[in-house]
């Protein structure tokens, strides 16, 4: 059963994604919802974060979903909470598609799909190279997966053994213009990753407490793949599993609607 708290801290966190969805006026509300209980449990449940200069990275390669990432960021107090109020506005804190220069805890620029991964695959590399106990953990799109870069990266890992390293799949099973499978299917999926060299799991990824146990379990020298499936625009029915929230706005009235099914 997953720890009171942590279920508290994701709803804060979604709470925080509505808001900035709001004044923002901008799109992907839809996939920053789904992936709030994947960045909660990483966050405030695996990644050792206490002492910075050794800390693990953690990495939002889909770069669009930032909403949840400076929600997390700022729940988890490594961002000022007041930074939030800039978000995608001119002349504001933070920008849509995530900048690495432009607040702590921000580790790589993200956006252009699958380049996320694979710079955490190099920082997972050169901490092995120096022999630093830090791991990295990188949450990339299922529709992100349809990008070459994604599968040289899938066989760079297993080959250099990177078992420093976790993939965590939001697989929502919608991306900008439909269903992955309708669009460039990878299906087998999870078989793809182990015929790769890769520990390879399947949770529900709204489940904190089966994302924690698959993202700790040991893999025997492997690189770790966590196909979390989730649903888009998790927490707000009217939300879950439509894909014109991957753009539609958050007017007001959408707002309040959205705040009160997430009470």
């Amino acid at each position: 059963m997953d720890h009171p708290n942590i279920l508290d801290i994701a709803k804060r966190i979604r709470h925080s994604i509505i808001e900035l969805a709001c004044v923002s006026q901008g799109p992907h509300v839809g996939t920053a919802l789904s992936c709030a209980d994947i960045l909660t449990t990483l966050y405030f449940q695996v990644m050792r974060l206490d002492d910075w200069e050794s800390r693990d990275i953690g990495i939002l390669s889909k770069g669009h979903a930032a909403m949840a990432l400076y929600a997390t960021l700022a729940e988890k107090g490594i961002i000022d909470k007041e930074l939030l109020k800039g978000y995608c506005l001119n002349d504001g804190t933070l920008p849509a598609h995530l900048d690495r220069f432009s607040a702590k805890g921000v580790e790589v620029s993200a956006g252009s799909l699958g380049h996320g991964f694979n710079i955490g695959l190099g920082m997972a590399y050169g901490f092995k190279k120096r022999e630093l106990d830090r791991r990295v953990f990188v949450v990339i799109g299922d529709g992100e997966s349809q990008e070459g870069s994604i599968w040289e990266g899938a066989l760079f890992a297993p080959t250099m053994g990177l078992d420093n390293f976790t993939v965590i799949v939001d697989y929502n099973n919608l991306q900008g213009y439909g269903r992955p499978n309708d669009i460039c299917s990878f299906h087998p999926f999870a078989e793809k990753w182990q015929a790769f060299g890769w520990h390879t799991v399947e949770v529900d990824g709204h489940d904190h407490v089966a994302l924690q146990r698959a993202m700790n379990e040991p893999t025997a020298g492997k690189p770790r793949a966590v196909i979390a499936h989730t649903t888009k625009g998790k927490g707000v029915p009217f939300m879950e599993d439509q894909l014109v929230w991957h753009y539609y706005i958050v007017t007001e009235e959408i707002r309040k609607q959205s705040l009160e099914a997430l009470r």
